[in-house]
């Protein structure tokens, strides 16, 4: 049998997915987009899975971007058609549990505009980014162009975009790339710290919470305090608001429903 394209381990509440095409830097075949979006909505639907880590098999690479081969002799229309049907990076953003990229090696182009999608990224100090499409010829086209720009500065984002140069986790820690860098031997621990420190509060809130900060991306000021304050309310309809309020008077630890 041919190995998984995505594998799935559960630790817990945190479910860990890994991206596995490690002879090929983990490169995303449009198979392998397929897996990850019939993964990622199957584990957002799970109430069992309050967090979700994405990273990539091997030691070389987180993912080093798309399968080019698969860009040979695709036309105009067979890439719009494949837009209006949705894309992996559409998939990673419907997401409303905590999503974590764990990056150690190679974070390139696709695969950069993946980890840019997830909620944080935190990488190993040997991991090497590069927005890399004008190499060959085109442009960032799973959100590089967008959400770049919103963490770096639009300075930096275009001189990484249009001279596809790489660079080391310590310049993209800088710039506001990524959000930590580790050492390689502390990067699990690390990511699965983060991983449990959310997974320990409630789902409900949690997933309020992401929601209300990746508003602030898409909104103006005003608007995006009304639905912040929208949501704020929504959380006084829980069960989890009335055990968190009841534990902290208590001074016990809170004991979720996710309701």
């Amino acid at each position: 049998m041919a190995p998984s394209l995505v594998l799935v381990d559960r630790r817990g509440p945190v479910a860990v997915v890994t991206l596995n095409r490690p002879e090929k830097h983990n490169a995303m075949s449009l198979a392998m987009k397929d897996a990850i979006v019939e993964t990622l909505e199957k584990l957002d639907a799970d109430p069992a899975a309050r967090v979700i880590i994405l990273t990539g098999a091997g030691d070389k690479a987180f993912v080093a971007g798309a399968d080019i081969a698969e860009f040979r002799g695709r036309t105009l229309g067979e890439q719009l058609r494949m837009y209006r049907e949705g894309t992996v990076y559409d998939a990673l953003d419907r997401v409303a549990k905590p999503l974590i990229a764990r990056i150690d090696g190679y974070c390139f182009g696709g695969g950069l505009e993946l980890a840019m999608a997830c909620d944080m990224r935190i990488a190993s100090e040997r991991s090497v980014f590069s927005q890399a499409e004008i190499n060959i010829g085109i442009i960032p086209g799973g959100g590089g162009s967008q959400r770049l720009p919103r963490l770096v500065g639009l300075g930096t984002a275009l001189k990484l975009t249009l001279t596809g140069e790489r660079i080391d986790a310590k310049e993209a820690l800088r710039i506001g790339l990524v959000d930590e860098v580790v050492t390689h031997p502390l990067l699990d621990r690390r990511v699965e710290e983060i991983a449990d420190r959310i997974a320990c509060k409630s789902a409900v809130a949690a997933r309020l919470a992401k929601a209300a900060v990746k508003a602030s991306t898409r909104l103006p000021m005003d608007q995006g305090l009304r639905y912040e304050q929208t949501l704020f309310s929504l959380a006084f309809s829980s069960e989890d608001k009335e055990e968190g309020v009841r534990a902290f008077l208590e001074r016990r630890d809170p004991h979720w429903k996710d309701r």
